[in-house]
C-alpha cells in the first residue's frame, strides 16, 4: 500500500511518522516534505505542490489515500480536485474550509447554528473598526478574515495595540470598499484547550485532547507564533467538559455544515477557551490538526492509524474505538532566531538523532528543515524548526525526558520556551 502525505511541517512529519508504522506499508510519500522526512527510510519526499499535478501523481502510483496536512491546499480546493478523479483523500472541500479560511464566514456559521462563541463585529473600513474599538475598550481581540498561518491574530491587552493591529491588517486607509475584512471579537479569559476530531460527513470520531503554548515566552509574553509547545492530554478538559464541547460545539458544526448543505470530511479543531466555571466557547475552527498538538497526540496513539483513515472513508467512523497510551506526551518547539518576524534560515542543526523508530525514545519531529544528502547535513529553512515530543508518567515526567533531549539539540540562534506544561503541572 502507498500512502501520500501533502504538506512539510512538524504536523506531516508526525502523520507520515504514525502510518509508517502500519505493517504492509509500501511507501509513505511526503510532498514536499522536510530534513526530517528526508532522513526517515520508510518515508519518501516528492517535491511536487500543485494540486493537479499531486492528484496525477496519485492516480500514476496507485496512491491508495491520501492525507492533507496544512490549510492553504484544503482551501485552494486539493479534496474537489481529487474527488473529480475519484481518488481517496482525507480533508474537507473547499466550501467547507471556510470554516478556517474565512474568521468572518466562521463567526456567522456560529451564530446560526447556535454554538457558543464570542460576541463580534465585522470590518472593512479602518475608521468603523476603530471606532468600534473605541466604543468597546481592550482587551480585545482582532483577527485577519484570512489565513494567516496561525499568526493572524492580535489579543490587544490596551486600546493603542488595537488599533495597531487594524492598521496592521487594514492599512490606514478608510475606504469602504477595502476587499480585505477582519473580525473584532470579545476577549475571551480561562484556560484554552485543543479539541480535534475526525468526521466522515456523518460520524465523528473524538482524538485525545491536548493544549499549546501561542506566546513566544515563558508565561504566555511575547508575540503570537504558531505554537511554542503542546501536550496531551489536557487536564483541563475534564470528562464533563468532554462531553459539553462534543454536545455544544462539535455535533453542532457537523451537523450544521451537512444542513448547510456542506457535508464535512476530515479533521476538525475547535480552538476551546474554557472559564472557571468548565463553560466552553469556540474561539475558532481549524479544518486540519493543529501544530504542535498533533506531534503529542500521534505520539500517544497506540491504534492502527491506517485503519482509522481507511474506516473514514467507508463512513464507519461510529466503530473505531482508538487507544491512547495511558502517558502524558509533551512537546517543545525550537524555533530559529528572529521568529515569528523574520525567521532566519541556513542555520546548522547539531545533535539530532535521525532514527525514530524506537517508540519509548524522545522523537524529533522536523518542520523547518532541509537535508543535504551529499554532505550529510541539517540546517534550518523556516520558523518553527524542530518538535521534540517525550512519553512520561505524568506532565512532570514528561516534561523531564523532553526537556532532556533538548538539551542535546543545538543551532545558532536557537530559541524555545522553558515552560511548556506549566499549567497542568499548575
Amino acid at each position: 500500500m502507498k500512502i501520500l502525505v501533502v504538506g512539510n511541517g512538524g504536523r506531516e512529519h508526525a502523520i507520515a511518522w504514525k502510518l509508517a508504522q502500519a505493517e504492509n506499508i509500501q511507501k509513505i510519500y511526503v510532498a514536499p516534505g522536510n530534513g526530517g522526512t528526508a532522513t526517515d527510510k520508510r518515508l519518501e519526499n516528492i517535491n511536487i505542490t500543485d494540486i493537479q499535478e499531486l492528484a496525477k501523481f496519485a492516480a500514476d502510483e496507485q496512491i491508495a489515500f491520501t492525507v492533507v496536512g496544512p490549510e492553504a491546499p484544503l482551501a485552494s480546493g486539493i479534496v474537489d480536485e481529487f474527488r473529480s478523479k475519484n481518488l481517496l483523500i482525507f480533508g474537507p472541500t473547499k466550501k467547507a474550509a471556510q470554516l478556517e479560511s474565512s474568521k468572518a464566514f466562521a463567526k456567522i456559521f456560529m451564530q446560526r447554528h447556535n454554538i457558543p462563541t464570542a460576541y463580534y463585529a465585522i470590518f472593512n473600513n479602518n475608521q468603523d473598526a476603530k471606532d468600534y474599538i473605541l466604543e468597546k475598550g481592550a482587551p480585545i481581540v482582532i483577527k485577519d478574515d484570512g489565513l494567516a498561518a496561525g499568526k493572524g491574530v492580535v489579543v490587544a491587552m490596551t486600546i493603542t495595540e488595537a488599533l495597531d493591529a487594524v492598521d496592521l491588517m487594514l492599512g490606514n486607509d478608510s475606504n469602504k470598499n477595502n476587499s480585505k475584512q477582519i473580525v473584532i471579537e470579545e476577549y475571551l479569559s480561562g484556560e484554552e484547550a485543543s479539541f480535534i476530531v475526525m468526521a466522515d460527513g456523518k460520524n465523528i470520531l473524538p482524538l485525545a485532547t491536548s493544549q499549546d503554548h501561542k506566546r513566544l515566552k515563558d508565561g504566555d509574553l511575547g508575540s503570537n507564533t504558531g505554537g511554542m509547545g503542546a501536550y496531551s492530554p489536557a487536564p483541563v478538559v475534564t470528562p464533563k467538559v468532554h462531553a459539553r464541547i462534543m454536545r455544544e460545539i462539535i455535533e453542532p458544526a457537523v451537523k450544521g455544515m451537512e444542513k448547510d448543505g456542506i457535508p464535512y470530511t476530515g479533521f476538525l479543531y475547535a480552538g476551546v477557551m474554557i472559564d472557571e466555571n468548565g463553560n466552553p466557547k469556540t474561539l475558532e475552527f481549524n479544518c486540519r490538526m493543529g501544530d504542535p498538538e498533533t506531534q503529542t497526540i500521534m505520539a500517544r496513539m497506540k491504534s492502527n492509524l491506517v485503519d482509522v483513515f481507511k474506516m473514514s472513508f467507508e463512513q464507519k467512523l461510529n466503530l473505531v474505538n482508538i487507544e491512547w497510551d495511558r502517558r502524558c506526551a509533551l512537546g517543545i518547539v525550537l524555533a530559529s532566531h528572529n521568529y515569528p518576524n523574520t525567521p532566519r534560515i541556513g542555520d546548522k542543526i547539531n545533535g539530532v538523532n535521525y532514527t525514530s523508530e524506537n517508540s519509548e525514545a524522545p522523537v524529533v519531529f522536523h518542520a523547518g528543515t532541509k537535508y543535504n544528502a551529499e554532505n550529510k547535513e541539517l540546517t534550518t529553512s523556516g520558523g518553527r524548526i524542530l518538535c521534540v515530543v517525550a512519553l512520561g508518567d505524568g506532565v512532570k515526567q514528561a516534561k523531564k525526558n523532553a526537556y532532556d533531549a533538548v538539551n542535546n539539540i543545538s543551532f545558532d540562534g536557537m530559541q524555545f520556551r522553558t515552560d511548556i506544561g506549566y499549567r497542568a503541572i499548575k
